[in-house]
């Protein structure tokens, strides 16, 4: 479905994926500066990384591919410029991120690597969804 040689951005700021297809081709023209019609792909992920939705323009629609990870974050890549809405990523990055693995390692994502505490709540004392560091 996506051809090979697609530019590929990936959204440094995380995004609120209910976001449908109208949404997200307004945050592309709005914070990303792209045209969502040009062919790119375009990658979003929510707060916690553990959820990651595409927007791709096949010539005859919009297209989203979203994948919801059962444990652990969807790595994202170390090198982007300060200040950037964006970065631009390989296939074969996108590959590694969508696999669980850091771009520049061969180092697997584990729900174990990561520190989770709980969040407080100021309201009332129940507990709400654990915060990843």
């Amino acid at each position: 479905m996506i051809p090979a040689g697609v530019t590929i951005f990936l959204s440094v700021s995380a995004v609120d994926l209910r976001a449908g297809f109208d949404r997200l081709a307004g945050l592309v023209l709005e914070q990303l500066r792209g045209d969502p019609r040009s062919g790119s792909l375009f990658l979003f992920t929510n707060r916690r990384r553990t959820h990651l939705k595409a927007l791709f323009f096949d010539r005859t629609g919009y297209c989203i591919l979203y994948k919801r990870l059962d444990r652990g974050t969807f790595p994202m890549p170390t090198v982007i410029a300060p200040g950037s809405s964006q970065t631009e990523i390989s296939s074969a990055e996108l590959s590694l991120i969508l696999e669980g693995l850091a771009p520049l390692s061969n180092h697997r994502r584990r729900a174990s690597d990561e520190k989770v505490t709980e969040a407080p709540d100021p309201i009332d004392n129940k507990k709400r969804d654990p915060i990843v560091h």
